[in-house]
């Protein structure tokens, strides 16, 4: 089986998410005949369906399962996951929330359930006491957890309706376990399982010290997200010492890394060195961000300000995960990353990001935004476009080579 193949269907759909970016960013300039909300339901779905979910369930099949025995039954699953993808595609951008999106994002859950089990099932013995494993099991556990989220929003609108806080906090809730759970933790299993290939041993203290920070860390500071409600002070101190907590993991992970920086470096090519510290820059930042948002002042801003909230989605999206994935995929041998690619694609990441944040900061402060922003803003996002279209194309020419 082909799995780079599978990229390609990955990669296809993250491109298809880049261009409804486009389109949602042209809105402002253009008469677009479309609705914004549905392109907005489309734009996610895909982009964290289609793209994340499939990369990293890819690479996690690739490393832990893949032999000749359980080709067809993978096969069954990645066919049943891309009818829930194509339905929720032509869905909805054209109808948002509606019977048939909903029916195709239920399927999407119960593909994902499938996954879960046949990785469980089939996991070979001598994976299950190894670090990495550990991680990889935990992460796709909590994209178990964050299918509360979608599985309530049905009750919630059928009975308190959309403008309840529970609405709310159900996205929330799903979003929060999907990016800190899920997406996050599935990378530092991966960095984990590389270190573990190379003879590179993390000490069993120190792998448990970050292990519990890191799963506590993930569990407390979903507070985080609750905080707009304006909540008891118990829930920012609580939010807060998950944000520490997950501070703190990743400082462990780090010291240990720089006592093996030597080993370290010679296991990726120089390009991905690049890559690898600017997600760790990158994870800093949103480490920061976050535990910012404990503070009553920082948390009411981020949740009257959604200039904020998009753009910090958008660096744990764009910056952390995505670039994680093209990290692994590269090194595995399922993608080819050029630099050229990358380097037009951490442009349009950087300007975008700094674009939206700024639109942020004049509406907290209070000044104007200048003519021209939202040409700008679709511009740059036209360059993550442009980026993700070329490594599609240098792939697709790998193939036929």
């Amino acid at each position: 089986m082909n799995l780079k193949r599978h990229i390609i269907v990955a990669l296809g759909y993250f491109i298809i998410a880049a261009f409804f970016g486009v389109v949602l960013r042209s809105f402002h300039s253009f008469e677009i005949p479309i609705n914004y909300k549905f392109v907005v339901h489309g734009h996610s779905h895909i982009a964290l369906m289609g793209w994340v979910y499939m990369g990293l369930t890819t690479l996690i099949y690739k490393l832990f399962l893949a032999n000749k025995a359980l080709e067809v039954k993978y096969r069954r699953i990645f066919w049943f996951t891309q009818l829930t993808l194509v339905g929720m595609l032509v869905t909805f951008p054209f109808q948002g929330y509606a019977l048939f999106s909903i029916v195709f994002s239920t399927l999407f859950l119960l593909a994902s359930y499938w996954f879960v089990w046949f990785f469980l099932k089939h996991i070979p013995t001598e994976y299950i006491h190894t670090n990495s494993y550990q991680c990889i099991k935990l992460a796709l556990w909590y994209m178990v957890l964050s299918s509360i989220g979608p599985w309530c929003l049905g009750i919630i609108m059928n009975t308190l309706g959309a403008g309840s806080i529970w609405y709310r906090l159900s996205i929330y809730f799903y979003l929060h376990f999907q990016y800190n759970g899920w997406m996050v933790l599935a990378l530092l299993g991966l960095f984990i399982y590389v270190i573990e290939g190379k003879g590179i041993k993390v000490p069993r203290k120190t792998f448990r010290l970050f292990f519990w920070m890191i799963n506590l860390g993930i569990l407390a500071s979903f507070f985080l997200s609750t905080l707009w409600t304006k909540p008891s002070m118990f829930l920012y101190v609580l939010g807060g010492m998950g944000a520490v907590l997950q501070i703190g993991a990743l400082a462990v992970l780090f010291v240990f890394s720089m006592k093996v920086m030597g080993a370290l470096t010679k296991i990726f090519n120089p390009l991905q060195n690049k890559v690898l510290i600017t997600i760790g820059v990158l994870l800093a930042l949103k480490m920061f961000l976050q535990w910012v948002s404990a503070f009553p002042y920082f948390a009411r801003l981020a949740a009257s300000i959604t200039d904020f909230t998009i753009g910090y989605l958008h660096l744990t999206f764009l910056g952390v995960v995505s670039m994680g994935l093209f990290l692994f995929l590269d090194y595995f041998g399922l993608l080819k990353l050029s630099v050229g690619a990358f380097v037009l694609f951490f442009i349009g990441f950087v300007l975008t990001e700094g674009l939206i944040f700024y639109k942020g900061i004049a509406s907290w402060l209070g000044f104007g935004i200048f003519k021209g922003y939202y040409g700008s803003l679709a511009l740059a996002s036209l360059l993550v476009f442009v980026s993700l279209v070329t490594l599609l194309v240098r792939k697709g020419q790998g193939e036929l080579e």
